[in-house]
C-alpha cells in the first residue's frame, strides 16, 4: 500500500486439499489440543482466500504461494512401502498410522516457515535473497523444503534480480524454521534495515538456559548461517535469544509472541531473555528511532497469547504513514488480549490506528495464526514486474480460484480418511490444474 520504489508484498499460503488435524506439532498447543478431529479443508482455503482477497481490496499487495503435493508418496516408499499408491498407503495406515498422518499434513500452508527472505535494499550483492527453511525439528514438515525451493525458484526465476540458496543442513545443529524467527526493522521499505534474528537455543556453546518441556527449534547457529548466505554484515543483525519461559508455554516461533513492522516492534514482555539489551542492540543499530510497543505479563498472561495469537498478527504499513495490526478472530473473545489491544495500541502513541479482525479459525485450530499465513517479499518496482506466472491477488485470479477449490475439496476430512486412495488421486488432479492456472510450470515431483 505505498506508491514508493519498493513495497512489501505478503505471499500467503494456499491451504492444501489435504488439510487435517493430525496433532503433529509437538509445542504447538493448539495444533496438539485438536488433533483427531474432523476438518474442513474446503472452508479453510476459502478462507485464506478470502483474507488474501480482503487485504487486497484495501490496497496491500498480496501474493500467493503454492501448497505442497500431499500425500507424500514418495516418502512413504523411501520408507520402505511398496505397491500401487492404495497399496502403499493402506499398509501405511495399518502399520505406521502416525506416518502416514505426516505425509498427508498442509502445514505447508504456514509459509512463514517456508523461508527466510533478504530484500535486495540489504543484502550483499543487491538482489533479492531466498533461503528455503530445513525444517528439521519434525518429519511431517521436514518434506516440504525441496518443493518450497522449486516452487520460490518457479515465482523468483529471474536471476538478475532474484538469489537462491539450498536450505541448511537438516541436522539439530542447524534447526531453521525460516522467517517465523525472522523480523526486518526499518525507516520505511526501502530504506536500510536490520534484521532481527530470534533464536531457542546454541548448538555450539551456551550457557544452557533452554527451554525443558518443549523443543527450541531455531538454533543461533542457523541465523547466523543465513545472514552470511545473504550477504548480511555485524551493522545489519541482531541475534536474540527467546525466552525459554515462553517455548515451554507454547511459543514454538518468535511470531507467536513478538511482530514487528517498520520502526515499531510490538511484542510480550517474555518475548526475549534478555529484553533490554536486544532493544539497546536494535536502537544502536536502527537508522531511525525504535518504537517498541511492550505488553506486560500481568496485561497478557502467556496461555492468553497462546490461545488468541495475540502476537501472531500482520502488521501492515499505509500510505499516510499510520499502520493496520490485522489479527485472529479470538483475540475478540478473549476479554484482556482485547482490552490489552486497546490500551497497548490503539491508546498510542504508535503509528497503529487501526485493527482489523479476520477468521482463519481453520488455520488456528491447527495452531496458524494471520503471521504463520505468509511470507513477507520486499521488492522493487522493478523485482516485482519481474515475478514469474499469475501469483499477485486480483479479483479474476481470486474467484478463479475458490472454484478450483469447490471443485477439488471436501468439505470434511478426519485423520481415517487419509487412507483412501480416492483421496490421493483428487489431491494430484487438483494440483496439476492449479500450476497451469497459476502458470508456474510443473513444480511437483508427480509432474516431473
Amino acid at each position: 500500500m505505498s506508491d514508493t520504489p519498493y513495497q512489501e508484498i505478503n505471499f500467503d499460503g494456499l491451504v492444501g486439499p489435504t488439510h487435517n488435524y493430525a496433532g503433529l506439532a509437538h509445542g504447538n498447543v493448539a495444533s496438539m489440543r485438536h488433533g483427531g478431529l474432523a476438518s474442513n479443508p474446503r472452508e479453510a482455503a476459502l478462507q485464506g482466500l478470502d483474507k488474501m482477497k480482503s487485504l487486497a481490496d484495501l490496497g496491500y499487495a498480496q501474493g500467493i504461494l503454492l501448497p505442497q503435493q500431499r500425500p507424500d508418496l514418495g516418502a512413504l516408499r523411501d520408507l520402505g512401502f511398496t505397491g500401487s499408491n492404495a497399496q502403499v498407503l493402506k499398509a501405511a495406515s495399518e502399520q505406521a498410522p502416525q506416518l502416514l498422518r505426516a505425509v498427508c499434513s498442509a502445514s505447508s500452508m504456514w509459509t512463514a516457515n517456508a523461508a527466510t527472505v533478504t530484500p535486495s535494499r540489504d543484502s550483499g550483492d543487491g538482489r533479492v535473497h531466498f533461503t528455503p527453511a530445513n525444517l528439521q525439528s519434525s518429519f511431517h514438515r521436514y518434506l516440504e523444503p525441496a518443493t518450497t525451493g522449486r516452487i520460490l525458484g518457479a515465482i523468483f526465476a529471474d536471476d538478475a534480480h532474484f538469489a537462491h540458496h539450498p536450505a541448511l543442513p537438516a541436522t539439530p545443529a542447524f534447526s531453521d524454521e525460516g522467517a517465523a524467527n525472522h523480523t526486518r526493522l526499518c525507516d520505511g521499505h526501502g530504506g536500510p534495515g536490520v534484521h532481527l534474528y530470534v533464536y531457542g537455543r546454541q548448538a555450539f556453546g551456551g550457557d544452557g538456559v533452554e527451554p525443558r518441556r518443549y523443543p527450541a527449534r531455531q538454533t543461533l547457529e542457523a541465523s547466523q548461517a543465513v545472514a552470511r548466505q545473504h550477504g548480511l554484515s555485524e551493522d545489519q543483525v541482531v541475534f536474540a535469544q527467546q525466552h525459554p519461559e515462553a517455548i515451554d508455554a507454547g511459543v514454538f516461533h518468535n511470531d507467536v509472541i513478538a511482530v514487528g513492522n517498520g520502526p515499531v516492534l510490538f511484542y510480550h514482555e517474555l518475548a526475549f531473555r534478555d529484553e533490554e539489551a536486544v532493544l539497546d542492540e536494535i536502537r544502536a543499530k536502527l537508522s531511525t528511532p525504535l518504537i517498541p510497543i511492550r505488553v506486560p505479563l500481568e496485561a497478557v498472561s502467556l496461555e492468553d497469547a497462546v490461545s488468541s495469537y495475540l502476537f501472531n498478527s500482520q502488521l501492515l504499513s499505509n500510505d499516510d504513514g499510520s499502520m493496520t495490526l490485522v489479527v485472529p478472530g479470538e483475540c475478540q473473545e478473549n476479554e484482556a488480549v482485547w482490552n490489552a489491544l486497546q490500551n497497548a495500541i490503539l491508546a498510542g502513541p504508535n503509528p497503529i490506528g487501526e485493527v482489523l479482525v479476520k477468521d482463519v479459525k481453520q488455520s488456528m485450530r491447527n495452531g496458524g495464526g494471520p503471521a504463520c499465513l505468509r511470507l513477507r517479499v520486499v521488492l522493487s518496482d522493478a523485482e516485482r514486474a519481474a515475478l514469474s506466472g499469475r501469483v499477485m491477488m486480483t479479483d479474476q485470479l481470486h474467484g478463479e480460484l475458490g472454484d478450483w477449490v469447490k471443485r477439488h475439496y471436501r468439505d470434511s476430512l478426519t485423520p481415517a480418511d487419509l487412507a483412501d486412495p480416492q483421496l490421493a488421486e483428487e489431491t494430484l488432479a487438483a494440483l496439476d490444474e492449479l500450476t497451469r492456472l497459476l502458470k508456474v510450470g510443473n513444480v511437483y515431483a508427480f509432474q516431473r
